[in-house]
Protein backbone atom coordinates (compact mmCIF):
# COMPACT_ATOMS: atom_id res chain seq x y z
CA UNK A 1 0.00 0.00 0.00
CA UNK A 2 1.26 3.46 -0.93
CA UNK A 3 0.12 6.74 0.53
CA UNK A 4 0.88 9.84 -1.58
CA UNK A 5 0.84 12.29 1.30
CA UNK A 6 -0.49 15.74 0.39
CA UNK A 7 -2.46 18.21 2.54
CA UNK A 8 -5.57 17.43 0.48
CA UNK A 9 -5.51 13.72 1.39
CA UNK A 10 -7.13 12.41 4.61
CA UNK A 11 -4.81 10.41 6.84
CA UNK A 12 -4.15 6.78 6.00
CA UNK A 13 -6.36 5.28 8.71
CA UNK A 14 -9.35 7.37 7.60
CA UNK A 15 -8.79 6.37 3.97
CA UNK A 16 -8.59 2.70 4.92
CA UNK A 17 -11.76 2.76 7.02
CA UNK A 18 -13.70 4.71 4.38
CA UNK A 19 -12.53 2.38 1.59
CA UNK A 20 -13.42 -0.81 3.43
CA UNK A 21 -16.84 0.50 4.45
CA UNK A 22 -17.48 2.28 1.12
CA UNK A 23 -18.39 5.39 3.10
CA UNK A 24 -20.15 7.86 0.79
CA UNK A 25 -19.24 10.77 3.08
CA UNK A 26 -15.68 10.51 1.70
CA UNK A 27 -16.67 10.39 -1.94
CA UNK A 28 -14.39 12.82 -3.79
CA UNK A 29 -12.15 13.42 -0.78
CA UNK A 30 -9.71 10.78 -2.00
CA UNK A 31 -9.32 8.19 -4.75
CA UNK A 32 -7.97 4.64 -4.75
CA UNK A 33 -5.51 3.78 -7.52
CA UNK A 34 -4.95 0.11 -8.22
CA UNK A 35 -1.51 -0.71 -9.65
CA UNK A 36 -2.49 -4.12 -10.98
CA UNK A 37 -5.25 -2.68 -13.20
CA UNK A 38 -4.00 0.86 -13.83
CA UNK A 39 -7.33 2.41 -12.84
CA UNK A 40 -8.44 4.66 -10.00
CA UNK A 41 -11.75 4.42 -8.15
CA UNK A 42 -14.01 6.27 -5.77
CA UNK A 43 -14.25 5.06 -2.15
CA UNK A 44 -17.79 3.88 -2.94
CA UNK A 45 -16.74 1.64 -5.86
CA UNK A 46 -18.73 -1.63 -5.77
CA UNK A 47 -15.89 -3.63 -7.37
CA UNK A 48 -14.19 -6.31 -5.25
CA UNK A 49 -11.68 -4.87 -2.80
CA UNK A 50 -8.14 -4.95 -4.24
CA UNK A 51 -5.14 -6.27 -2.39
CA UNK A 52 -3.68 -3.62 -0.05
CA UNK A 53 -0.27 -4.06 -1.68
CA UNK A 54 -1.73 -2.85 -4.99
CA UNK A 55 -3.32 0.32 -3.59
CA UNK A 56 -2.12 3.90 -3.79
CA UNK A 57 -4.22 6.71 -2.34
CA UNK A 58 -4.51 10.10 -4.05
CA UNK A 59 -6.22 13.24 -2.83
CA UNK A 60 -7.91 14.07 -6.14
CA UNK A 61 -8.56 12.73 -9.62
CA UNK A 62 -5.98 15.00 -11.25
CA UNK A 63 -3.20 13.59 -9.06
CA UNK A 64 -4.22 10.02 -9.90
CA UNK A 65 -4.30 10.80 -13.61
CA UNK A 66 -0.96 12.61 -13.41
CA UNK A 67 0.47 9.34 -12.06
CA UNK A 68 -0.84 7.49 -15.12
CA UNK A 69 -4.06 5.92 -13.80
CA UNK A 70 -7.36 5.85 -15.71
CA UNK A 71 -10.85 6.43 -14.25
CA UNK A 72 -12.89 3.37 -13.36
CA UNK A 73 -15.73 2.61 -15.78
CA UNK A 74 -17.82 1.08 -13.02
CA UNK A 75 -17.82 3.68 -10.21
CA UNK A 76 -17.21 6.61 -12.62
CA UNK A 77 -15.00 9.15 -10.79
CA UNK A 78 -16.50 11.92 -12.92
CA UNK A 79 -19.60 11.72 -10.73
CA UNK A 80 -17.72 12.47 -7.50
CA UNK A 81 -18.26 15.84 -5.85
CA UNK A 82 -15.17 18.01 -5.66
CA UNK A 83 -13.30 18.51 -2.41
CA UNK A 84 -15.10 21.63 -1.22
CA UNK A 85 -12.60 22.37 1.56
CA UNK A 86 -9.92 23.12 -1.05
CA UNK A 87 -12.10 24.93 -3.57
CA UNK A 88 -13.73 27.56 -1.38
CA UNK A 89 -12.61 30.47 0.77
CA UNK A 90 -9.81 33.01 0.68
CA UNK A 91 -6.70 30.84 0.36
CA UNK A 92 -4.76 31.30 -2.88
CA UNK A 93 -5.32 27.66 -3.83
CA UNK A 94 -9.08 27.94 -3.31
CA UNK A 95 -9.32 31.10 -5.39
CA UNK A 96 -7.22 29.58 -8.16
CA UNK A 97 -9.40 26.45 -8.21
CA UNK A 98 -12.52 28.61 -8.39
CA UNK A 99 -11.13 30.39 -11.44
CA UNK A 100 -10.25 27.05 -13.04
CA UNK A 101 -13.80 25.84 -12.39
CA UNK A 102 -15.04 29.02 -14.05
CA UNK A 103 -13.07 28.07 -17.16
CA UNK A 104 -10.23 30.59 -17.06
CA UNK A 105 -7.57 28.18 -18.34
CA UNK A 106 -9.76 27.23 -21.30
CA UNK A 107 -9.06 30.62 -22.87
CA UNK A 108 -6.03 32.08 -21.05
CA UNK A 109 -2.53 30.84 -20.16
CA UNK A 110 -1.31 29.81 -16.72
CA UNK A 111 0.37 33.21 -16.33
CA UNK A 112 -3.07 34.87 -16.40
CA UNK A 113 -4.30 32.60 -13.60
CA UNK A 114 -1.20 33.33 -11.55
CA UNK A 115 -1.64 37.07 -12.01
CA UNK A 116 -5.29 36.93 -10.96
CA UNK A 117 -4.35 35.35 -7.61
CA UNK A 118 -1.22 37.44 -7.04
CA UNK A 119 1.48 34.80 -7.49
CA UNK A 120 4.21 34.08 -9.98
CA UNK A 121 3.59 31.30 -12.46
CA UNK A 122 6.27 29.03 -10.96
CA UNK A 123 5.00 29.72 -7.43
CA UNK A 124 1.48 28.78 -8.41
CA UNK A 125 2.56 25.58 -10.13
CA UNK A 126 4.65 24.59 -7.11
CA UNK A 127 1.73 25.31 -4.75
CA UNK A 128 -0.59 23.05 -6.74
CA UNK A 129 1.90 20.20 -6.88
CA UNK A 130 2.66 20.43 -3.16
CA UNK A 131 -0.96 20.68 -2.03
CA UNK A 132 -2.84 18.67 -4.65
CA UNK A 133 -0.23 16.50 -6.34
CA UNK A 134 -0.99 17.92 -9.80
CA UNK A 135 -0.20 21.12 -11.72
CA UNK A 136 -2.95 23.66 -12.54
CA UNK A 137 -3.01 22.59 -16.19
CA UNK A 138 -3.44 18.99 -15.06
CA UNK A 139 -6.36 19.90 -12.81
CA UNK A 140 -7.97 21.79 -15.69
CA UNK A 141 -7.37 18.95 -18.14
CA UNK A 142 -8.77 16.30 -15.80
CA UNK A 143 -11.87 18.42 -15.22
CA UNK A 144 -12.53 18.68 -18.97
CA UNK A 145 -11.90 15.01 -19.71
CA UNK A 146 -14.04 13.74 -16.84
CA UNK A 147 -16.93 15.95 -17.96
CA UNK A 148 -16.52 14.60 -21.49
CA UNK A 149 -16.58 11.08 -20.06
CA UNK A 150 -19.87 11.85 -18.31
CA UNK A 151 -21.42 13.19 -21.51
CA UNK A 152 -20.21 10.17 -23.47
CA UNK A 153 -21.73 7.84 -20.89
CA UNK A 154 -25.01 9.59 -20.10
CA UNK A 155 -26.07 11.31 -23.32
CA UNK A 156 -26.46 10.72 -27.03
CA UNK A 157 -24.78 14.00 -27.98
CA UNK A 158 -22.53 13.71 -31.04
CA UNK A 159 -18.86 13.38 -30.13
CA UNK A 160 -18.10 16.67 -31.90
CA UNK A 161 -20.56 18.47 -29.61
CA UNK A 162 -19.08 16.74 -26.58
CA UNK A 163 -15.64 17.99 -27.58
CA UNK A 164 -16.97 21.56 -27.73
CA UNK A 165 -18.95 21.17 -24.51
CA UNK A 166 -15.82 20.01 -22.67
CA UNK A 167 -13.80 23.03 -23.75
CA UNK A 168 -11.73 21.53 -26.54
CA UNK A 169 -11.23 23.70 -29.57
CA UNK A 170 -11.50 20.86 -32.06
CA UNK A 171 -12.54 17.24 -32.38
CA UNK A 172 -8.98 16.29 -33.29
CA UNK A 173 -7.57 17.78 -30.07
CA UNK A 174 -10.28 16.10 -28.03
CA UNK A 175 -9.69 12.67 -29.55
CA UNK A 176 -5.94 12.94 -29.05
CA UNK A 177 -6.22 14.12 -25.43
CA UNK A 178 -8.80 11.46 -24.54
CA UNK A 179 -6.77 8.68 -26.13
CA UNK A 180 -3.57 9.78 -24.41
CA UNK A 181 -5.19 10.03 -20.96
CA UNK A 182 -7.53 7.03 -21.04
CA UNK A 183 -5.91 4.78 -23.66
CA UNK A 184 -9.14 4.44 -25.59
CA UNK A 185 -10.91 6.55 -28.18
CA UNK A 186 -14.05 8.42 -27.10
CA UNK A 187 -16.21 6.26 -29.39
CA UNK A 188 -15.01 3.13 -27.55
CA UNK A 189 -16.38 4.45 -24.27
CA UNK A 190 -19.70 5.50 -25.71
CA UNK A 191 -22.75 3.85 -24.23
CA UNK A 192 -26.09 4.16 -25.91
CA UNK A 193 -28.80 5.20 -23.47
CA UNK A 194 -32.35 5.54 -24.67
CA UNK A 195 -32.95 8.75 -26.57
CA UNK A 196 -34.05 11.60 -24.32
CA UNK A 197 -37.74 12.42 -24.46
CA UNK A 198 -38.59 15.71 -26.18
CA UNK A 199 -34.92 16.51 -26.66
CA UNK A 200 -34.26 16.76 -22.90
CA UNK A 201 -30.68 16.09 -21.83
CA UNK A 202 -30.32 14.45 -18.39
CA UNK A 203 -27.16 14.63 -16.28
CA UNK A 204 -26.32 13.39 -12.80
CA UNK A 205 -24.90 15.87 -10.27
CA UNK A 206 -23.33 13.99 -7.38
CA UNK A 207 -22.90 15.13 -3.78
CA UNK A 208 -21.57 13.61 -0.59
CA UNK A 209 -24.21 12.95 2.10
CA UNK A 210 -25.92 14.10 4.15
CA UNK A 211 -27.73 16.57 1.90
CA UNK A 212 -31.07 18.16 2.82
CA UNK A 213 -32.54 18.86 -0.61
CA UNK A 214 -35.95 19.60 0.91
CA UNK A 215 -34.48 22.41 3.01
CA UNK A 216 -32.66 23.75 -0.05
CA UNK A 217 -35.90 23.90 -2.03
CA UNK A 218 -37.72 25.46 0.92
CA UNK A 219 -35.18 28.27 1.03
CA UNK A 220 -35.24 28.86 -2.72
CA UNK A 221 -39.04 28.57 -2.95
CA UNK A 222 -39.51 31.29 -0.34
CA UNK A 223 -37.47 33.66 -2.50
CA UNK A 224 -38.47 32.45 -5.99
CA UNK A 225 -39.29 35.18 -8.53
CA UNK A 226 -42.56 34.58 -10.39
CA UNK A 227 -41.97 34.68 -14.12
CA UNK A 228 -38.20 34.16 -13.78
CA UNK A 229 -37.93 30.82 -11.98
CA UNK A 230 -40.22 28.12 -10.68
CA UNK A 231 -39.67 26.23 -7.44
CA UNK A 232 -42.05 23.61 -6.11
CA UNK A 233 -41.66 20.91 -3.45
CA UNK A 234 -39.74 18.66 -5.83
CA UNK A 235 -37.66 20.82 -8.16
CA UNK A 236 -36.09 24.11 -9.22
CA UNK A 237 -36.50 25.36 -12.80
CA UNK A 238 -35.60 28.46 -14.81
CA UNK A 239 -34.88 29.67 -18.33
CA UNK A 240 -31.34 30.45 -19.44
CA UNK A 241 -29.66 32.16 -22.37
CA UNK A 242 -30.80 35.02 -24.61
CA UNK A 243 -34.53 35.63 -25.03
CA UNK A 244 -34.23 35.03 -28.78
CA UNK A 245 -33.02 31.44 -28.27
CA UNK A 246 -33.67 30.46 -24.65
CA UNK A 247 -32.85 27.18 -22.98
CA UNK A 248 -34.52 25.53 -20.01
CA UNK A 249 -33.24 23.62 -16.99
CA UNK A 250 -34.75 21.75 -14.08
CA UNK A 251 -33.05 20.33 -10.96
CA UNK A 252 -34.66 17.60 -8.85
CA UNK A 253 -33.65 14.66 -6.69
CA UNK A 254 -32.17 11.70 -8.55
CA UNK A 255 -34.75 8.88 -8.71
CA UNK A 256 -34.07 5.96 -6.43
CA UNK A 257 -32.42 7.83 -3.60
CA UNK A 258 -28.89 7.99 -5.02
CA UNK A 259 -26.56 10.66 -3.65
CA UNK A 260 -27.17 12.91 -6.63
CA UNK A 261 -29.44 15.52 -8.14
CA UNK A 262 -30.96 15.17 -11.59
CA UNK A 263 -30.34 17.98 -14.07
CA UNK A 264 -32.64 18.18 -17.09
CA UNK A 265 -31.76 20.59 -19.90
CA UNK A 266 -33.47 21.52 -23.13
CA UNK A 267 -32.35 23.93 -25.81
CA UNK A 268 -29.00 24.63 -24.14
CA UNK A 269 -26.03 24.98 -26.52
CA UNK A 270 -23.33 22.37 -25.97
CA UNK A 271 -20.68 24.98 -25.18
CA UNK A 272 -22.80 26.13 -22.23
CA UNK A 273 -23.13 22.73 -20.56
CA UNK A 274 -19.96 22.81 -18.46
CA UNK A 275 -20.47 26.44 -17.26
CA UNK A 276 -24.09 25.61 -16.34
CA UNK A 277 -23.09 22.49 -14.42
CA UNK A 278 -20.40 24.47 -12.55
CA UNK A 279 -22.90 27.20 -11.74
CA UNK A 280 -25.48 24.73 -10.45
CA UNK A 281 -22.92 22.87 -8.35
CA UNK A 282 -22.19 26.19 -6.63
CA UNK A 283 -25.86 27.18 -6.41
CA UNK A 284 -26.89 23.92 -4.75
CA UNK A 285 -23.63 23.62 -2.78
CA UNK A 286 -22.95 20.12 -4.07
CA UNK A 287 -19.22 20.09 -3.30
CA UNK A 288 -19.49 20.88 0.41
CA UNK A 289 -17.97 18.50 2.93
CA UNK A 290 -20.57 18.25 5.75
CA UNK A 291 -18.13 16.29 7.90
CA UNK A 292 -15.51 19.05 7.94
CA UNK A 293 -18.13 21.76 8.47
CA UNK A 294 -19.78 19.94 11.37
CA UNK A 295 -16.41 19.22 13.00
CA UNK A 296 -15.65 22.95 13.12
CA UNK A 297 -19.09 24.27 14.09
CA UNK A 298 -20.05 21.60 16.64
CA UNK A 299 -17.42 22.94 19.02
CA UNK A 300 -19.93 25.73 19.78
CA UNK A 301 -22.55 24.57 22.30
CA UNK A 302 -25.24 26.72 20.63
CA UNK A 303 -24.67 25.18 17.21
CA UNK A 304 -24.08 21.57 18.25
CA UNK A 305 -27.76 20.55 18.63
CA UNK A 306 -28.68 22.38 15.43
CA UNK A 307 -26.12 20.40 13.45
CA UNK A 308 -27.45 17.15 14.89
CA UNK A 309 -31.00 18.15 13.97
CA UNK A 310 -30.13 19.33 10.43
CA UNK A 311 -26.85 17.67 9.42
CA UNK A 312 -27.47 18.07 5.68
CA UNK A 313 -28.16 21.80 5.60
CA UNK A 314 -26.23 23.50 2.80
CA UNK A 315 -25.51 27.07 1.70
CA UNK A 316 -28.02 28.06 -1.01
CA UNK A 317 -26.36 30.29 -3.56
CA UNK A 318 -28.01 32.00 -6.52
CA UNK A 319 -28.06 31.53 -10.25
CA UNK A 320 -26.54 34.93 -11.05
CA UNK A 321 -24.51 37.35 -8.93
CA UNK A 322 -26.15 40.52 -10.23
CA UNK A 323 -29.60 39.03 -9.72
CA UNK A 324 -28.77 38.22 -6.09
CA UNK A 325 -27.42 41.74 -5.53
CA UNK A 326 -30.65 43.27 -6.84
CA UNK A 327 -32.72 40.97 -4.64
CA UNK A 328 -30.66 41.93 -1.59
CA UNK A 329 -31.03 45.66 -2.23
CA UNK A 330 -34.76 45.54 -2.96
CA UNK A 331 -35.27 43.26 0.06
CA UNK A 332 -33.72 45.67 2.57
CA UNK A 333 -36.12 46.16 5.49
CA UNK A 334 -39.15 44.62 3.78
CA UNK A 335 -41.00 41.32 4.07
CA UNK A 336 -40.36 38.34 1.87
CA UNK A 337 -43.68 38.87 0.07
CA UNK A 338 -43.01 42.55 -0.57
CA UNK A 339 -39.49 41.86 -1.82
CA UNK A 340 -40.72 39.15 -4.20
CA UNK A 341 -43.46 41.42 -5.54
CA UNK A 342 -41.11 44.33 -6.19
CA UNK A 343 -38.37 42.18 -7.72
CA UNK A 344 -40.89 40.38 -9.94
CA UNK A 345 -42.12 43.76 -11.16
CA UNK A 346 -38.52 44.70 -11.90
CA UNK A 347 -38.08 41.57 -14.02
CA UNK A 348 -41.36 42.00 -15.88
CA UNK A 349 -40.74 45.68 -16.60
CA UNK A 350 -37.04 45.59 -17.52
CA UNK A 351 -36.20 41.95 -18.27
CA UNK A 352 -36.26 40.52 -21.78
CA UNK A 353 -39.57 38.80 -22.57
CA UNK A 354 -39.53 35.09 -23.38
CA UNK A 355 -41.51 33.51 -26.23
CA UNK A 356 -45.09 32.94 -25.19
CA UNK A 357 -45.58 29.46 -23.79
CA UNK A 358 -41.89 28.56 -23.85
CA UNK A 359 -41.91 27.23 -20.28
CA UNK A 360 -44.70 27.00 -17.77
CA UNK A 361 -44.72 29.89 -15.30
CA UNK A 362 -41.76 31.70 -16.90
CA UNK A 363 -42.18 34.89 -18.89
CA UNK A 364 -39.01 36.96 -18.50
CA UNK A 365 -35.27 36.79 -18.04
CA UNK A 366 -33.87 38.80 -15.16
CA UNK A 367 -32.77 42.32 -16.21
CA UNK A 368 -29.15 42.97 -17.09
CA UNK A 369 -27.03 45.74 -15.54
CA UNK A 370 -27.34 47.63 -18.86
CA UNK A 371 -31.13 47.58 -18.57
CA UNK A 372 -31.13 49.01 -15.04
CA UNK A 373 -28.25 51.50 -15.10
CA UNK A 374 -30.49 54.42 -16.11
CA UNK A 375 -33.94 52.90 -15.60
CA UNK A 376 -36.88 54.79 -14.11
CA UNK A 377 -37.61 52.50 -11.18
CA UNK A 378 -40.10 54.65 -9.28
CA UNK A 379 -42.99 53.36 -11.37
CA UNK A 380 -42.58 49.81 -10.04
CA UNK A 381 -42.88 51.02 -6.45
CA UNK A 382 -39.29 51.46 -5.33
CA UNK A 383 -38.49 54.41 -3.10
CA UNK A 384 -36.26 57.13 -4.53
CA UNK A 385 -33.32 56.04 -2.36
CA UNK A 386 -33.71 52.34 -3.18
CA UNK A 387 -34.08 53.07 -6.88
CA UNK A 388 -30.89 55.12 -6.88
CA UNK A 389 -29.02 52.29 -5.12
CA UNK A 390 -30.16 49.83 -7.79
CA UNK A 391 -28.94 52.14 -10.56
CA UNK A 392 -25.67 52.82 -8.74
CA UNK A 393 -24.92 49.13 -8.35
CA UNK A 394 -25.81 48.43 -11.99
CA UNK A 395 -23.37 51.13 -13.11
CA UNK A 396 -20.71 49.88 -10.70
CA UNK A 397 -20.97 46.36 -12.14
CA UNK A 398 -20.68 47.74 -15.66
CA UNK A 399 -17.59 49.83 -14.93
CA UNK A 400 -15.91 47.13 -12.83
CA UNK A 401 -15.95 48.79 -9.42
CA UNK A 402 -17.70 45.67 -8.09
CA UNK A 403 -17.91 42.19 -9.52
CA UNK A 404 -18.45 38.55 -8.63
CA UNK A 405 -15.02 37.26 -9.58
CA UNK A 406 -13.58 34.16 -7.98
CA UNK A 407 -10.18 35.67 -7.17
CA UNK A 408 -11.57 38.17 -4.65
CA UNK A 409 -10.97 37.57 -0.96
CA UNK A 410 -13.99 38.08 1.29
CA UNK A 411 -12.57 41.28 2.78
CA UNK A 412 -11.79 42.69 -0.65
CA UNK A 413 -15.26 41.81 -1.92
CA UNK A 414 -17.06 43.36 1.06
CA UNK A 415 -14.92 46.53 1.08
CA UNK A 416 -15.66 47.16 -2.61
CA UNK A 417 -19.39 46.81 -2.05
CA UNK A 418 -19.69 48.92 1.10
CA UNK A 419 -17.90 51.74 -0.73
CA UNK A 420 -21.07 52.15 -2.83
CA UNK A 421 -23.83 54.47 -1.54
CA UNK A 422 -26.73 52.49 -0.11
CA UNK A 423 -24.71 49.32 0.55
CA UNK A 424 -23.81 48.47 4.13
CA UNK A 425 -21.99 45.54 5.74
CA UNK A 426 -25.12 43.39 6.00
CA UNK A 427 -25.98 43.68 2.32
CA UNK A 428 -22.38 43.13 1.21
CA UNK A 429 -22.05 40.02 3.38
CA UNK A 430 -25.40 38.68 2.23
CA UNK A 431 -24.35 39.11 -1.40
CA UNK A 432 -21.09 37.28 -0.63
CA UNK A 433 -23.12 34.39 0.83
CA UNK A 434 -25.69 34.12 -1.92
CA UNK A 435 -23.81 35.32 -5.01
CA UNK A 436 -20.37 33.85 -4.36
CA UNK A 437 -21.41 31.00 -2.09
CA UNK A 438 -18.57 32.13 0.17
CA UNK A 439 -18.44 29.71 3.12
CA UNK A 440 -17.19 32.32 5.60
CA UNK A 441 -19.46 35.26 4.73
CA UNK A 442 -21.02 36.58 7.91
CA UNK A 443 -23.70 39.32 8.22
CA UNK A 444 -23.07 40.15 11.89
CA UNK A 445 -25.63 43.00 11.78
CA UNK A 446 -28.47 40.51 11.25
CA UNK A 447 -31.08 40.79 13.99
CA UNK A 448 -32.03 37.11 13.94
CA UNK A 449 -28.40 36.09 14.47
CA UNK A 450 -27.98 38.58 17.29
CA UNK A 451 -31.15 37.35 19.01
CA UNK A 452 -29.80 33.81 18.88
CA UNK A 453 -27.25 34.90 21.53
CA UNK A 454 -28.86 37.10 24.23
CA UNK A 455 -26.53 39.78 25.51
CA UNK A 456 -24.95 39.62 28.97
CA UNK A 457 -24.45 41.75 30.95
CA UNK A 458 -27.16 44.10 29.67
CA UNK A 459 -28.04 47.69 30.47
CA UNK A 460 -31.16 47.96 28.29
CA UNK A 461 -34.02 45.63 27.41
CA UNK A 462 -32.80 45.38 23.81
CA UNK A 463 -29.33 44.36 24.96
CA UNK A 464 -30.86 41.71 27.18
CA UNK A 465 -32.51 39.98 24.23
CA UNK A 466 -29.63 40.06 21.77
CA UNK A 467 -25.89 40.20 21.44
CA UNK A 468 -24.14 43.12 19.73
CA UNK A 469 -22.69 42.79 16.24
CA UNK A 470 -19.20 43.24 17.68
CA UNK A 471 -19.69 40.54 20.30
CA UNK A 472 -21.31 38.22 17.75
CA UNK A 473 -18.35 38.66 15.39
CA UNK A 474 -15.99 37.80 18.22
CA UNK A 475 -17.91 34.64 19.10
CA UNK A 476 -18.06 33.61 15.44
CA UNK A 477 -14.26 33.60 15.15
CA UNK A 478 -14.38 30.00 16.32
CA UNK A 479 -16.66 29.11 13.41
CA UNK A 480 -14.18 30.03 10.68
CA UNK A 481 -13.93 29.20 7.84
CA UNK A 482 -17.57 28.04 7.84
CA UNK A 483 -19.44 30.98 9.37
CA UNK A 484 -22.00 31.10 6.53
CA UNK A 485 -23.12 27.56 7.45
CA UNK A 486 -23.65 28.68 11.03
CA UNK A 487 -25.80 31.50 9.66
CA UNK A 488 -27.96 29.01 7.77
CA UNK A 489 -28.38 26.83 10.86
CA UNK A 490 -29.39 29.79 13.02
CA UNK A 491 -31.78 31.21 10.43
CA UNK A 492 -33.45 27.82 10.05
CA UNK A 493 -33.67 27.43 13.82
CA UNK A 494 -35.39 30.83 14.06
CA UNK A 495 -38.27 29.41 11.99
CA UNK A 496 -39.14 26.85 14.64
CA UNK A 497 -39.87 23.52 12.99
CA UNK A 498 -37.93 24.60 9.89
CA UNK A 499 -40.79 23.77 7.53
CA UNK A 500 -41.51 26.00 4.58
CA UNK A 501 -43.95 28.70 5.57
CA UNK A 502 -44.67 32.39 5.18
CA UNK A 503 -43.00 34.57 7.77
CA UNK A 504 -43.53 38.24 8.49
CA UNK A 505 -39.92 39.11 7.82
CA UNK A 506 -37.16 37.26 6.02
CA UNK A 507 -34.51 36.38 8.66
CA UNK A 508 -31.92 37.22 6.04
CA UNK A 509 -33.26 40.76 5.69
CA UNK A 510 -33.61 41.97 9.27
CA UNK A 511 -31.12 44.56 10.48
CA UNK A 512 -30.69 46.63 13.58
CA UNK A 513 -27.86 49.07 13.19
CA UNK A 514 -27.88 52.47 11.59
CA UNK A 515 -25.20 52.36 8.89
CA UNK A 516 -22.94 55.40 8.45
CA UNK A 517 -23.95 57.81 5.70
CA UNK A 518 -21.19 56.62 3.35
CA UNK A 519 -22.48 53.06 3.38
CA UNK A 520 -26.15 53.96 3.26
CA UNK A 521 -28.78 52.09 5.24
CA UNK A 522 -29.88 48.51 5.23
Amino acid sequence: MEYQSTPSLPDLQVCEQARLSRDARFDGLFFIAVKSTGIYCRPVCPAPTPKPSNITYYGNAAAAEAAGFRPCLRCRPELSPSDGAWRRGDAVLARALTLIDQGLLAEQPLSALAERVGLGERQLRRLFVERLGAAPVGVHGTRRLLFAKQLLTETTLPITEIAMASGFGSLRRFNASFLEAYRMAPRDLRRRPAAAADGVLVLRLGYRPPYDFTAMLDFLRGRALPGVERVDHESYARVTGPAASPGWLRVSAWPGGDHALQLELRGVPSVQLLPIVSRLRRMFDLDADPRAIAAALSRDARLRPLLKKCPGLRLPSGWDGFEIAMRAIIGQQVSVAAARTLTARLAQEFGAALPVGFAEGMSHLFPTPEALAEADLRRIGLTRTRAETVRTVARAVLDGRVDFNGERTLDDFVSRWVALPGIGPWTASYIAMRALGHPDAFPAEDLVLQKAFPGSPATTQAEATRITAKALTARAEGWRPWRAYAVMQLWKDSMGDGKSKTVAKDPARKITAVIPAKAGTQ
